[in-house]
């Protein structure tokens, strides 16, 4: 078979291509050097050109992969909104549907409060409500206010909220306990950081840290006389804690601040070192976040950690080991519409929730019971 025209043409211009080449090595008696030199400038020819091919196929591919991704996400912002308000809504209709007649907690004899995780159920119950009335605070389905009536309520089922009992609190910030155990006639020690440590750690702007001992007045809650007269501060790294507290107190407590100590490890000393502030037979109550979805990955040596089951676990066994008394551990984390609804960043002063997202981790608050033992 004979080449077309196209293929004697293609042919020629091949010859052609070879044949100056060849013409100039030959004219000019060029060195086998400079024949390598001129081979790998065709190389580099070839190569700029595949490049550039290369290139523009990967241009193409990225922008419709970006593309894809813009599809995917361009309404991100619509749905957290959609789902943050419908979480807010949920939570002020329970608000609004709870009990107007607040029953003294002793009214229901299984009162006693396990170690567990904040619940829908929770904020639905007359202890809950029962103590937002003596707090002076609406009934919201917040974890905030879930942590202070479960502190609230695990000491008063233990008989520890009673004149003349001796309470300590630990990393008070601006909360609203002390105010209401002296009230109740009771002692109080507030403690938190020193502010020469503080301003590093940006708590001073955020209402986290005990600026003066005024910073935990309430006036709603108790006057002024009585708050002087019961209520002193004392600065105290929890990491740290002095001799001087020790087996000095009835009652001791913490709302979310050991998940602050640096690690998960520091958390859980903490908790076991709080007990020597207690006289035996002392009740402490501590408060802090709880990665409920993971029970292997979870943030640690960090500003804030999250603790997991088997941490809870392995600090109750280590108390029990000691002769002290853990309340059971309960790790449901429920399961109605305020327990399924996990907000998510940004939270703002009008966020109503008890699950939220913490670096892409669910997470929630535990509440943990530890009565001292008698003897030692």
């Amino acid at each position: 078979m004979t080449d077309g025209p196209a293929d004697q043409h293609r042919r020629a211009k091949a010859e052609q291509k070879h044949t100056w080449k060849d013409y100039l090595y030959g004219l000019f008696n060029f060195p086998q050097r400079m024949r390598n030199i001129a081979n790998d400038i065709d190389y580099l020819i070839m190569r700029q050109e595949n490049l550039h091919r290369v290139t523009k196929i990967e241009h193409d591919y990225v922008r419709g992969q970006v593309d894809r991704i813009w599809r995917e996400v361009r309404d991100i912002t619509a749905l957290r909104h959609t789902l943050k308000q419908s979480g807010y809504d949920i939570a002020r209709e329970i608000a609004s549907r709870g009990n107007n007649t607040p029953v003294p907690p002793d009214a229901d004899p299984n009162l006693s409060l396990a170690c567990k995780p904040a619940t829908q159920a929770d904020v639905e119950s007359d202890w809950f409500y029962y103590w937002m009335d003596q707090l002076r605070l609406a009934p919201l389905a917040h974890r905030k206010l879930w942590e202070m009536a479960y502190i609230l309520q695990s000491l008063y089922s233990h008989g520890k909220i009673s004149p003349g009992a001796n309470a300590l609190g630990f990393g008070c910030g601006e909360e609203p306990l002390p105010s209401l155990f002296a009230a109740r006639g009771m002692d109080v020690t507030v403690t938190d950081l020193h502010p020469d440590r503080v301003a590093e750690l940006g708590w001073v702007e955020s209402g986290q840290h005990t600026v003066s001992l005024m910073a935990t007045f309430v006036p709603d809650l108790v006057d002024e006389n009585t708050f002087r007269d019961r209520v002193s501060l004392q600065y105290v790294d929890m990491n740290d804690i002095p001799a001087s507290l020790d087996e000095t107190y009835d009652v001791c407590w913490s709302v979310c601040a050991l998940e602050h100590l640096g690690s998960i490890e520091k958390g859980l000393d903490f908790i076991e070192n709080s007990l020597r502030s207690l006289k035996p037979g002392g009740v402490a109550v501590h408060t802090t976040e709880f990665n409920y979805s993971n029970q292997e990955r979870t943030l640690d040596n960090w500003l804030t950690v999250l603790f997991r089951q088997p941490d809870f676990q392995k600090i109750a066994d280590r108390l029990t080991e000691q002769g002290h008394t853990v309340a059971p551990l309960d790790f449901d984390v429920g399961d109605q519409p305020m327990d399924r609804f996990i907000d998510v960043p940004p939270y703002t002063d009008i966020s109503t929730h008890l699950k939220m997202s913490v670096d892409g981790f669910p997470s929630t608050c535990f509440g943990i019971t530890v009565t001292k033992a008698a003897h030692q």
